[in-house]
């Protein structure tokens, strides 16, 4: 490859910068990016059983039977949500991915050009000044600059480049100013590997999103073959049709397949998405918020997290009374517009107009340690104390206010004052990690940082029982024990985060990472669940599920009830919605043996499912619950609902039984199944409903009336008759009969699950 060197005043020329173009050395952006918008509709609309809902659509349109395509409805609103909410996502993300878009100043054809980063190319001459990002791994060839690489390395502590030293891409111009040349562009800056490493697929850690698929791949092995199968037997029976065939089948496959489950979790996530965003969280995850509310460990990055990345005045200990520290630091701090953050922090707390005239000033530098200002009315210096006075009572100062950054001001005679400098901590920082210990989740600092500036941030946090390591010291592997022994990880490397998150997984933990530089990208990738600051890095923003749009760390309380509330609240219901999938599914296998109609159809499955299952599962799944979870989502749900779909499953049993004895006709065996199915979702919905509140006990009364009202006053829309008194007695029989069999089932069942629930976790 051809390497130019051209001069600092030159630049390249138009046919050298269209040379570099050609051949691809130019910076392009390389960073992670969000899923296009025919991408996202495209894998939400082609799935599995957006399919063959479709599908069953089809046959009950050619059977002109359209009443009974109602279900669809559901399936449409399921979509509809997933996409919404995915799209929203991403734009917000791209608007901030713009927002960070950075330009720069160039040296091209001797003259100076103000260009956009990703039209910088190889060996361009680039002029950085403070507030510059450093949008290309360059080479200082002239000036010296002091430079915050806390985004590349952790490190909060600002530093000095020289003529000769490496300039690394992502990293700030806190002071001075230089002129660089450019060694490496595109996915060869640094900042560019570390963020290839995270470009593979995560697997999302969430056991709603696993039950749910488990359901799925159960249904899809069994429901083609069952369908087929099931059609082909309804169409042999006497005085059937084909479209009788097809409407009984459709009403077996749709009864079969959780659309409602998968509806009712998108929605209720996609409300916990709307109640977060307006905490300033954006969720580009749906299921992330159930992971965090199982998360029993936290790793937090300091720089960024904890604290907000600048500094501020503590405190002032006057060191002689004849001098007014507060007029002359206001003084100072008016005509020293020092490009560093220790000069900030002393301009935001001493900045009134005192009058004094400025006759020469020294502006600080890091090899001096100090800057000074020499007014009419006298000369003063600020810097390092240690620098400006080595005496001993110095030294025990020093020592005494060990926990924070210190600035001497003095003048040629006497020492006047001590400014303690500290780290902005985030508002409620420390309410946060006490909340997050009382919640049982154990909290760790990671970060690139000394063992100094952390444990100075640690204390001031509150935080207990600390046990810190320093792991450039650490020469062994990130082994399973040490990840346990310790809360405090300072000097981590960004491979070394990666590898402190994944031991700490594969001992069983559930952990979420919070970060905001190109070097907690690996560690966010890596993590159950991943949360990072918007003021930081695109690259960590988009590889993470959680972005707090404020970079306000106090949210996550917030995150954590919300997705209690939403899995608490997803695993009542669900029970609901996984009842009529067992007894669909054992009802549809059942059939193929009796030579009988089936007893449903779509129409009627549509008016059970509505009044028993989807009305009060969508109510009951938004209601507060902040309850700790506990148990597996699939046991749990398994628990209550398999009890009612083996009730109803024996009640149409014995519907069958009775028509075959009593030459009962299909409109009255299809009107006692249904008001059975009905009768058994309410006894499963009592259960969910108790302990009744005002809400409950309203939606109870009021389904229980909507359905009495369908039967009664719509039959012929739901296919239905007025059964005979014999037969009207008989349903009340089994009601009484039904409320003793599903206490019975319930207990044989939970003692079988419990027996059995590692092989059905598994």
């Amino acid at each position: 490859m051809i390497r130019y060197n051209p001069k600092i005043d030159e630049g390249l020329t138009n046919s050298q910068v269209n040379y570099r173009i050609k051949n691809g050395n130019v910076n392009y952006n390389s960073q992670i990016k969000t899923k296009s918008i025919g991408q996202i509709i495209f894998y939400n609309v082609f799935t599995l059983f957006n399919i063959l809902n479709l599908s069953l659509g089809l046959l009950i349109l050619w059977v002109k039977s359209y009443k009974n395509l109602l279900f669809l409805g559901v399936v449409v609103c399921n979509t509809m949500i997933s996409i919404i909410q995915e799209i929203r996502s991403k734009r917000v993300v791209d608007k901030l991915s713009i927002v960070s878009n950075t330009k720069v100043n160039v040296v091209r054809n001797s003259t100076i050009e103000l260009i956009d980063m990703d039209k910088v190319v190889l060996d361009d001459i680039i002029i950085y000044k403070r507030g510059n990002q450093i949008v290309a791994d360059s080479v200082v060839i002239d000036g010296e600059v002091e430079v915050n690489e806390s985004l590349i390395s952790g490190e909060e502590n600002s530093i000095t480049k020289h003529v000769g030293d490496y300039l690394y891409s992502g990293s700030f111009v806190v002071s001075g100013k230089c002129t660089a040349k450019v060694e490496k562009v595109g996915e060869n800056n640094y900042a560019s590997k570390i963020t290839k490493e995270a470009k593979y697929l995560k697997k999302i850690n969430s056991e709603i999103m696993i039950t749910l698929k488990r359901i799925i791949k159960i249904i899809s092995i069994v429901i083609i073959p069952l369908s087929i199968i099931l059609f082909l037997r309804q169409c042999n029976l006497v005085g059937n049709s084909i479209s009788d065939a097809i409407v009984n089948t459709v009403a077996a496959i749709i009864g079969m397949i959780p659309e409602g489950l998968v509806l009712l979790t998108s929605t209720v996530l996609a409300v916990s998405v709307i109640r977060l965003s307006k905490s300033k969280v954006l969720v580009q995850q749906l299921y992330c918020i159930e992971t965090l509310a199982r998360v029993d460990t936290i790793c937090l990055d300091k720089t960024g997290t904890l604290t907000e990345g600048i500094m501020e005045v503590e405190d002032v200990i006057p060191l002689n009374k004849n001098y007014d520290y507060e007029k002359i630091l206001s003084a100072i701090s008016r005509e020293l517009l020092d490009d560093n953050e220790t000069m900030d922090a002393i301009s935001r707390k001493f900045n009134k107009n005192v009058g004094f005239t400025c006759l020469e000033k020294e502006h600080f530098s890091s090899e001096k340690k100090y800057s000074s200002v020499t007014f009419k009315e006298g000369k003063y210096i600020l810097g390092a104390p240690d620098i400006l006075d080595n005496s001993e009572k110095m030294k025990s100062i020093i020592d005494k206010y060990s926990d924070y950054r210190l600035v001497l001001l003095k003048n040629d005679k006497d020492n006047i004052s001590l400014i303690l400098l500290k780290d902005k901590i985030r508002f409620k920082a420390s309410n946060t990690l006490q909340y997050l210990r009382g919640e049982g989740v154990d909290v760790k600092i990671i970060s690139g940082d000394s063992e100094k500036a952390i444990l100075r941030i640690a204390k001031r946090l509150k935080f207990t029982n600390i046990k810190c390591i320093d792991m450039s010291q650490n020469k062994t592997n990130m082994n399973h024990q040490l990840v346990e022994n310790y809360n405090i990880f300072c000097r981590v490397s960004p491979s070394q985060k990666k590898d402190l998150i994944k031991a700490l997984r594969s001992n069983g933990h559930t952990v979420a990472m919070t970060g905001d530089g190109v070097n907690d990208v690996l560690a966010l990738k890596e993590a159950d669940c991943s949360i990072a600051m918007a003021s930081g890095s695109d690259a960590a923003r988009n590889v993470s599920e959680l972005v707090l749009l404020d970079s306000n760390f106090d949210a996550i309380p917030k995150i954590v009830e919300e997705g209690r509330r939403t899995i608490n609240n997803i695993q009542r219901s669900s029970s609901l919605f996984l009842t009529k999938t067992i007894y669909a599914t054992l009802l549809a296998i059942i059939f193929l043996f009796v030579p009988m109609n089936y007893p449903f159809e779509p129409i009627q499955l549509s008016l059970v499912s509505a009044i028993t299952i989807g009305i009060p599962a969508f109510i009951l799944a938004l209601e507060p619950n902040h309850d700790i979870i506990r148990g597996n989502f699939f046991i749990n749900i398994l628990k209550k609902s398999l009890p009612g779909g083996l009730t109803i499953v024996i009640n149409v049993i014995s519907v069958m039984l009775v028509a075959k004895i009593f030459k009962i006709n299909p409109d009255e065996i299809s009107t006692m199944a249904v008001i059975l199915v009905a009768f058994t979702g309410f006894i499963l919905l009592y259960r969910i409903c108790y302990k009744f509140n005002k809400i409950r006990l309203i939606l109870f009364i009021s389904l229980i009336i909507t359905f009495v009202g369908c039967i009664v006053g719509f039959p012929k829309v739901f296919e239905l008759v007025f059964l005979k008194p014999i037969l009207v007695v008989y349903i009340f029989l089994v009601f009484v009969l039904d409320i003793g069999l599903f206490d019975l089932l319930s207990k044989i069942c939970e003692k079988k699950i419990f027996k059995y629930k590692d092989r059905l976790i598994k």
